[in-house]
């Protein structure tokens, strides 16, 4: 059998549209990872800000983790009962809106449930992307 009967799936172009959502997607995802690295570069100020000790102030850091940890597998079957986009988009808003109370914590429990929320809707973005880019590159991958 030569290629072309092996290739019989015709590829279809990728509009702009799609391309505006996968990089809206694809910066969703960064900003959540990046949030990661935020805190825990600037874990000192926080702990300053929030006058909490060295082992009170790493729960800012370990629910947000605990959270995605736990989101990331049952955001398959999230995708199956709400779709795909759906879920990205409350994710996305979830986070944006957790970020906003992390930055107006008054105060260490506060900023501990906050982040456990952020972490809950940043974990869920993830693989939503990934699905996005095996489902959009399927041909090419």
């Amino acid at each position: 059998m030569t290629n072309d009967v092996l290739n019989t799936k015709e590829e279809t172009p990728i509009s702009l549209g799609n391309w505006i959502g996968f990089f809206s997607m694809a910066f969703g995802v960064f900003m959540a990872v990046l949030d990661i690295q935020i805190v825990s570069s600037s874990l000192q100020e926080i702990q300053a800000g929030l006058s909490a000790t060295q082992d009170e102030i790493a729960w800012v850091q370990t629910s947000y983790l605990i959270a995605e940890v736990i989101i990331i597998p049952l955001s398959g079957w999230l995708a199956k009962v709400m779709s795909t986009r759906y879920l990205y988009v409350l994710s996305a808003a979830g986070f944006t809106l957790a970020s906003l109370a992390c930055a107006l914590a008054w105060n260490l429990p506060s900023m501990i449930v906050f982040r456990c929320i952020q972490g809950f809707f940043g974990g869920a973005m993830i693989p939503m992307t990934f699905s996005i880019i095996f489902i959009m590159f399927e041909g090419i991958i």
